[in-house]
């Protein structure tokens, strides 16, 4: 996680492409710590999370997850929560720029944000019914974004969809 600052608006990086910025615990917990630390910087107006690579997130770190026990899962889905939460109440507002693939709870991150500028070549998924799971918690961010229809046929069906579709 790289944390910079260009005047008034805060950076916060994603920075581990060659996982494709996969939301770990160690990454979770260092955008939550981020995003603490801003919260209390009153001469912070805005917040920008973005990613170094060619995806914005690939989600969680499905390896770290098989390995993982029943609480340290429980931990992994607890740290996501409050990193979601911390997005909603931030005193800023908080702007997704996504540059390639956010799927699942990396589309959920984007999706969590105030606003998302998405490049040309971006794209947005929820695949976790193509190895038989249900993104679930990424589909109450996912809802509020984008009309429930489209969030309904990209739970259901995986398929990505472009940033171009996904402004509509």
């Amino acid at each position: 996680m790289l944390a910079t600052r260009d005047e008034a608006i805060g950076i916060l990086t994603l920075n581990d492409p060659a996982r494709r910025n996969v939301l770990s615990v160690a990454m979770l917990t260092q955008l939550l710590e981020c995003l603490k630390e801003a919260a209390g910087d009153l001469n912070l107006k805005c917040l920008v999370i973005a990613a170094n690579g060619p995806a914005f997130s690939a989600g969680h770190d499905l390896r770290e997850i098989v390995a993982s026990t029943p609480d340290e899962l429980e931990h992994l889905f607890e740290l996501c929560t409050r990193v979601m939460e911390a997005i909603r109440l931030a005193p800023q507002p908080v702007i997704a720029q996504v540059q390639g693939l956010a799927t699942a709870a990396g589309c959920q991150l984007a999706a969590t944000c105030d606003l998302v500028v998405a490049a040309e070549k971006a794209s947005f998924a929820t695949p976790g019914v193509k190895i038989g799971l249900f993104c679930s918690t990424p589909a109450v961010a996912l809802s509020r974004a984008v009309p429930a229809k489209k969030a309904l046929e990209m739970l259901f069906t995986g398929v990505p969809i472009s940033a171009a579709e996904a402004e509509r």
